[in-house]
């Protein structure tokens, strides 16, 4: 047995999610970041009808707002960019891109705000202020000089506004590519490919309400308690009306245990909580379709059943027949799966597999919830896929209280997708470009964030431009990464902090600062607001309030428009006039997509409204017109899970995390403080690699033959309540363990969630 002794930074963390912690916490960021008390009062607005959205997660703002609808993690994502610290030209003269290098990427965001636009000078080794006029002229110039548009590579971040994206897109595709790598790659593109295949449309089919109505909420791969605290509230009421919520996680993670509402008076002053999950199973990582083809298994074995003593069964029969094809060859793979299959692989007993699908099968209205730990594994797509076929079984998609929901990361990310940002595009978004503005546009398929590496690596591309985000520290492999950034001819960063992307020095390196979501946007034309589109499609604007941080920025269509300006002189676009009324933007993407009919009429209203979701009103868009039951072969992620002493790696995000934006050293709910050189790891699995609570480890991948193993040293080991088997540390710093050609081959999403390792005491420094 493993004994928990004392360990500097790590203590078991007792309370319940949210609670007095959350509200200290939030106090905590406001005094160390936002001096002014008027910007503190701008929480007020947070995802009110008339203010501006969350910079922070997507999840849906209710119909019915409280007096305040932010959680710990937007708060803190607010006092990150409404900072009163400033980046200045004086602070770049000081200090040298060598010396900031080796600066934290906590440190480095930590100056706060870029004040003005910056140029890499090779001569002093420091950033320089350069005037606007003459950053787009050597952006353009650069642009112009590439013997084809294909060697460009242009980025977008999930916070970039449905205006700005737009934009991006129509510039770019003027210019004279499809190379878009976003940040969707890396988050939900399994989603993205896997759900069109099944349903036709690459969306959640749930609105906020049907979480009113359904009898169980299934929660896999997700933590609400870090990643989309909101979240809380809404399975906190569920749960307290009766619903089912059952979890699928390879960690205990309390924002699904139980959660303390900060706006629930009664339960502040007796510190009283409410349970979330009603039943926790804590499966393997990468174990997900082994239990969910294990639920599916237990499924068919109730109906028949059930038809043997005569009774209905428990299959929505006339569903299946009605709006599905392929549930014969589904059944077949499974009947063909062994349970001693699915327990080895799932690292669950089939007694609880079968509990849970008993579960599934006595509610009348499921919704399934997911996240990245269904996404970010090499059979990302295929996790998701077998998500919609349990789902399907029982008529679980396309009515009240029931359907499919992936869990977004970025504010926007779903709806920079929606208005263009993609490089897949259709036929029809390409001919309405055409028919729309008086341009040609490329029509082959560009570059995803993997694919935009491999081309920097080998040569082919040339410049980036990235409209917001850090991309080389999100990307796996910094070993392959970080050198391919530095052979760029120009890097270009649109970007309201500096972070360690910006350091990555190309020929040419300029940094653009940007308006915050928080910000007064004023244009030709007055105070403009932003559109964006959250997980459940729900469509609302957003304006900022307080006072720009400098000057000198600019907003982000304004940037993307003058970039377009400068690079495609004989531009047939009036990029003037579309930024002088956001309005105008409006009324463009409305012509350009059918979705948006009265695009400014209806984001006029409170709330917004809800773009079109056929599989909600059980409308298939896919090639056959029905909803396809998709078999995938095997229960197997990864043939090197099998070799001696394996463990399977996710890397995880701290409660001070969003993404690579790390807001402090803390991870309360999982009881670090101050530090973050930790490694997950199951009691059990410790003491057989005699190792003990505390111990300072290293990291090795385990490779197929020819392969070279890489390592990260120095981690401090933690006895956590994780499965068996399974380890965890935190993302980016361990991007490392992840090789740039380990992804899903149908979506491209890097594998951050599923590592096969070996860990074994650090190595004796010399």
């Amino acid at each position: 047995m493993t004994i928990k002794h004392a360990v500097a930074g790590v203590e078991d963390y007792k309370g319940p999610a949210g609670g007095w912690g959350a509200l200290k916490a939030v106090a905590k960021a406001l005094s160390h970041e936002m001096a002014v008390p008027r910007d503190v009062r701008s929480l007020l607005s947070m995802n009110q009808p008339t203010g501006f959205d969350c910079p922070g997660c997507a999840w849906p703002d209710p119909r019915h707002t409280s007096s305040f609808e932010f959680c710990e993690n937007g708060a803190k994502a607010v006092a990150w960019e409404a900072t009163s610290k400033r980046t200045t030209p004086e602070f770049f003269a000081a200090h040298t891109v060598s010396e900031l290098w080796n600066w934290s990427d906590y440190a480095l965001e930590g100056e706060g705000r870029l004040t003005h636009p910056m140029a890499y000078d090779h001569a002093t080794d420091t950033y320089q202020p350069i005037a606007w006029e003459e950053a787009f002229a050597r952006i353009g110039g650069a642009l112009q000089a590439l013997p084809d548009p294909n060697m460009a590579e242009f980025y977008t971040s999930g916070r970039t506004s449905n205006e700005a994206a737009f934009l991006y897109q129509l510039f770019v595709r003027e210019y004279g590519t499809n190379n878009f790598p976003d940040c969707s790659n890396m988050c939900h593109e399994a989603t993205s490919v896997g759900l069109p295949d099944s349903i036709g449309v690459g969306k959640g089919t749930v609105t906020l309400e049907d979480f009113d109505h359904a009898d169980a909420i299934f929660c896999i791969g997700h933590n609400p308690g870090t990643n989309h605290p909101r979240m809380l509230a809404t399975l906190r009421e569920a749960s307290k009306r009766g619903c089912r919520i059952v979890v699928f996680n390879p960690l205990r993670e309390r924002g699904l245990e139980r959660f303390q509402a900060p706006q629930n008076p009664f339960e502040m002053v007796t510190l009283g909580s409410t349970p979330i999950a009603s039943s926790y199973y804590q499966v393997g990582i990468g174990g997900d379709v082994a239990v969910l083809k294990g639920m599916m298994k237990a499924l068919l074995e109730m109906d028949r059943a059930e038809i043997t003593a005569g009774r209905q069964g428990i299959l929505d029969r006339e569903f299946i027949a009605e709006h599905t094809r392929g549930f014969d060859a589904l059944v077949a793979n499974i009947d063909a799966t062994d349970w001693k299959q699915i327990e080895r692989y799932s690292a669950l007993p089939r007694a609880d597999i079968e509990s849970a699908a008993k579960v599934y099968a006595e509610a009348e209205r499921v919704i399934i919830c997911y996240g990245m730990g269904i996404t970010q594994h090499r059979h990302g797509t295929s996790n998701v896929n077998q998500i919609a076929n349990l789902l399907m079984m029982r008529g679980n998609i396309g009515k009240e209280g029931a359907g499919i929901c992936p869990l977004r990361g970025h504010s926007n990310v779903q709806g920079d997708r929606t208005v263009g940002i993609t490089e897949i595009p259709s036929k029809e978004l390409l001919d309405n470009l055409e028919a729309t503005f008086p341009i040609k546009v490329p029509r082959a398929k560009g570059h995803n964030a993997v694919e935009a590496i491999e081309a920097i690596v080998n040569g082919h591309s040339k410049a980036l431009i990235c409209l917001g985000g850090n991309l080389a520290v999100a990307m796996s492999d910094p070993d392959v990464t970080f050198p391919a950034m530095r052979q760029l001819d120009l890097a270009v960063h649109i970007a309201t902090k500096l972070n360690r992307s910006h350091l990555l020095i190309a020929k040419e390196s300029i940094i653009l600062p940007c308006l915050g979501r928080t910000e007064l946007d004023i244009q030709a034309t007055g105070r403009q607001s932003v559109t964006v589109e959250d997980s459940m499609a729900m469509v609302h604007a957003s304006s900022g309030g307080l006072k720009p941080a400098s000057e000198h920025l600019k907003s982000e269509p304004a940037i993307v428009a003058e970039m377009a300006l400068a690079t495609i002189p004989a531009t047939k676009v009036n990029w003037r006039e579309l930024i002088a009324d956001y309005g105008r933007i409006r009324d463009k993407i409305e012509a350009v997509f059918a979705d948006f009919s009265d695009f400014n009429k209806r984001v006029a209203e409170p709330g917004g409204f809800r773009l079109s979701v056929p599989a909600s009103e059980r409308v298939w868009k896919t090639k056959s017109g029905k909803a396809e039951f998709l078999v995938v072969g095997g229960l197997e992620e990864d043939p090197r899970c099998e070799q001696p002493g394996a463990l399977i790696l996710a890397t995880v995000r701290s409660h001070d995390q969003y993404n690579t934006t790390i807001y402090g050293l803390d991870d309360r709910y999982r009881g670090i403080t101050g530090r973050r050189d930790i490694i997950f790891m199951n009691a059990a699995d410790l003491e057989t690699r005699g190792l003990q609570h505390g111990d300072v480890v290293d990291i090795e991948t385990l490779c197929n033959e020819g392969e070279e193993a890489r390592t990260l040293s120095g981690l401090t080991a933690v006895a956590f309540d994780i499965a068996a088997g399974s380890v965890a540390t935190y993302y980016p710093e361990a991007n490392s363990l992840i090789a740039i050609d380990n992804y899903d081959r149908r979506s491209g999403t890097p594998s951050y969630k599923s590592v096969p390792v070996a860990v074994k005491r650090a190595a004796p420094q010399i």
